[in-house]
């Protein structure tokens, strides 16, 4: 479909609007993902640090929310544990359990991590007009209210 095409009142259709807003989404996740963090930690280890950054959680639980296998995440978490960033420590409640929890280190890696994220996104948006950025903060605030409900 090209969005250019249409009406203004087309393109405001539900449905129009809300195919543009997923890609739009999915594409500056992507560049975030991979622009800003590659160099700091790897898209899956920074995901599995974020989630971490929650409280410890079990492998199941990790590779659950990423919607990856068992084996792949115990291969990200066998990574992180290597550079001291995560820890395994027996689960209070089940003895056959393991839960993994962000070190200090951890912490200070996603903390980086984050912060070159949030530098390379305020690059791009200093391009914009001020007009345009309040254009964006408005749909950003807009964008949390939905996702909260």
């Amino acid at each position: 479909m090209n969005v250019q095409s249409l009406s203004a009142e087309e393109a405001l259709a539900p449905d129009v609007l809300a195919a543009e807003l997923r890609v739009a989404v999915m594409r500056t996740s992507r560049r975030l993902r991979t622009e800003a963090s590659g160099e700091v930690l790897p898209p899956g280890q920074y995901a599995v640090l974020a989630y971490l950054a929650g409280g410890p959680r079990t492998l199941r639980e990790l590779a659950d929310r990423e919607q990856v296998q068992a084996p792949s995440m115990t291969r990200i978490v066998n990574g992180l544990v290597e550079q001291g960033l995560v820890a395994r420590e027996p689960h209070p409640g089940d003895g056959r359990q393991v839960l993994v929890r962000m070190t200090r280190a951890g912490e200070a890696v996603l903390a980086e991590a984050r912060s070159h994220r949030t530098a390379w996104l305020a690059r791009r948006l200093a391009e914009f007009s001020d007009e345009v950025r309040r254009i964006l903060s408005r749909a950003a605030h807009l964008m949390q209210e939905m996702s909260a409900r």
